[in-house]
């Protein structure tokens, strides 16, 4: 359990995140409240898509991002 602590800690910038429906970044939180007080719920300004998925994209260690897999 530590080591799962140590790298949620250590984790480096924030990832860029994309719709799951159409692949826009264009995706936000539904409401201020969300991810403090209720669960995250994310809404798409591109197609409407609105839930608690989201894609993610990280860079890799030689600093290029991995592209998401469809």
């Amino acid at each position: 359990m530590r080591e799962v602590l140590k790298t949620l800690k250590h984790r480096g910038p924030i990832s860029k995140m994309y719709c799951p429906r159409c692949g826009s970044p264009k995706i936000r939180l539904s409401s201020s409240l969300d991810y403090w007080l209720t669960p995250k719920k994310y809404v798409c300004e591109n197609c409407g898509y609105t839930g608690p998925i989201v894609m993610e994209i990280e860079k890799c260690e030689n600093g290029k991002e991995e592209k998401p897999e469809a």
